[in-house]
């Protein structure tokens, strides 16, 4: 067994679930067992621990674990001191940036923040929106909501601060979204002490590489194809490769190999056209990571 070990903190809750696929695709098998928060991986120098997003940053920044994954919405909320490793940009539906919205019943007056002075606003995010609106010169009742934020204004809150991403669940209950507040993006954070281990930091770095390769994956494919040197300019033409494409030459001279990586949405249209162009033996293929 190792003697180092690396204690490494995944969000459970809305997170969770994208979070341990994607250290599948970056090569960590972790295994989650509903009844325990610390989840099995197929490393013995790590040791992972379940925490939710809201309170990671503060158990990095106190040394309870040397690193973890949340929002940097949770950081800021916490006012966190911690080593800022890398931007990981997913979420729990999409590899995009989450929003943190003002929202209001669609029926409302409110048109902006600034109609909501002295008003009752309910959310989790309590002292980012409080800055926010001292930024804008509004003073209002900023109360923590500690869940079903969305039905808070059918209680008689005047507005909410929630977090979306495509805005449908505001939607499905009335809401009408009047400012963004922030925007948030995945983060991996580590410990200050941690962070100035050698080994510790050499592992971290190696963990955020294969994760980063994995997100880099999402969406892309891999299109391997046979073509005639005559051919290669014209097809080399259609692909919107991430970088040229490789092209190497086969057996017998008259023949080439083009391999090359696309976004998954092109394909459709991308391999009528390069069968036209006078490929042959197109073969498409899934990619766990790309290391750029």
């Amino acid at each position: 067994m190792s003697e180092n070990k690396l204690r490494l903190g995944i969000p459970k809750g809305s997170l969770q679930d994208t979070t341990v696929r994607l250290f599948g695709k970056a090569g960590y098998k972790i295994k989650v067992s509903t009844r325990s928060y610390f989840p099995d991986i197929d490393d013995e120098e790590i040791e992972v621990i379940l925490f939710r997003a809201q309170e990671m940053s503060r158990y990095v920044e106190d040394g309870l674990i040397d690193c973890g994954i949340t929002g940097n919405d949770w950081i800021e909320e916490n006012s966190s001191t911690v080593e800022r490793v890398a931007e990981l940009v997913y979420a729990k539906r999409s590899m995009k940036p989450v929003k943190w919205v003002l929202a209001v019943p669609s029926s409302s007056a409110v048109k902006c923040a600034k109609d909501l002075q002295g008003k009752r606003i309910a959310t989790e995010l309590v002292k980012v929106t409080s800055k926010y609106l001292e930024k804008k010169g509004v003073k209002a009742d900023v109360e923590f909501s500690w869940g079903a934020t969305e039905v808070k204004p059918k209680m008689g809150i005047d507005a909410i601060v929630e977090v979306t991403e495509t805005g449908a669940s505001l939607r499905a209950n009335d809401l009408r979204i009047v400012e963004t507040i922030c925007e948030s993006t995945t983060q991996f954070i580590a410990n200050t002490g941690a962070w100035k281990d050698p080994w510790k930091k050499e592992k971290m770095e190696r963990i955020v590489m294969l994760l980063q390769g994995a997100i880099l994956a999402e969406g892309k494919v891999g299109l391997k194809m046979n073509a005639k040197k005559e051919d290669v300019e014209k097809i080399v033409g259609i692909l919107p490769a991430m970088k040229m494409p490789t092209v190497s030459p086969l057996f017998g001279g008259e023949w080439v190999d083009i391999d090359t990586v696309i976004d998954e949405e092109d394909v459709k249209r991308l391999i009528p056209e390069l069968r036209k162009a006078g490929a042959q033996g197109i073969i498409e293929y899934p990619l766990n990571k790309v290391i750029d």
